[in-house]
């Protein structure tokens, strides 16, 4: 009997080509916010924390690149608002970062924790001088404290 495992590549070099190319347009459309693309994808069982080279999930990019609906659609399939990159950021700080306020609002109603990461989202919004508008909803938030340790 053979280990399923050892079906499955080791690393990017040993995928198909078309898979590769396939992955890339999943990213380009999480930074496009294409939303038809990626609810496509997901109802044929694409992975929500599928992750690139980085760590970057599919939501941490829709996010970065200021697309509440598409990070919506995600966190509605199963995207781990708190899942972090390889630098250990978030979306959440990321958001703060690009200032995104539609996508903050969408990751804190998403369970997205503001104390998460580094620098966390709490930290973000002390150096980017936005406690005022964020502070309150942060510290209210509905994931907050919720998310794993790293």
């Amino acid at each position: 009997m053979t280990d399923p495992a050892s079906q499955h590549p080791k690393t990017i070099s040993e995928l198909p080509l078309e898979a590769i190319a396939l992955a890339g347009r999943l990213f380009d459309a999480a930074r496009s916010g294409d939303t038809v693309i990626l609810s496509q994808a997901l109802a044929a069982g694409l992975p929500a924390n599928m992750t690139n080279d980085q760590g970057n999930t599919l939501l941490m990019l829709a996010a970065y690149s200021g697309h509440a609906s598409a990070v919506e659609l995600l966190i509605q399939h199963g995207a781990d608002p708190n899942r972090l990159n390889d630098r250990g950021q978030s979306p959440l700080a990321g958001a703060v970062f690009k200032n995104e306020d539609d996508v903050i609002e969408a990751l804190l109603r998403g369970g997205a924790d503001p104390d998460f990461g580094s620098p966390n989202a709490m930290q973000c919004i002390s150096m980017f001088k936005q406690e005022e508008k964020w502070a309150e909803k942060f510290q209210a938030a509905p994931g907050k404290g919720r998310a794993a340790t790293p």
